[in-house]
């Protein structure tokens, strides 16, 4: 079975910290999203 672990939170609250840690602790990647990303090619 496979797992996603997501991590939200305001601005400056350490989350890169953590998903740093979390990946190192479990072997894995970080994938990086900032909303923008999903909205770019939307038209509003």
């Amino acid at each position: 079975m496979n797992y996603l672990l997501v991590i939200g939170g305001a601005t400056a609250t350490g989350k890169t910290g953590l998903a740093i840690r979390l990946a190192q602790f479990f072997g894995t990647a970080v994938v990086s999203a900032d909303s923008r990303q999903f909205y770019r090619e939307m038209s509003i």
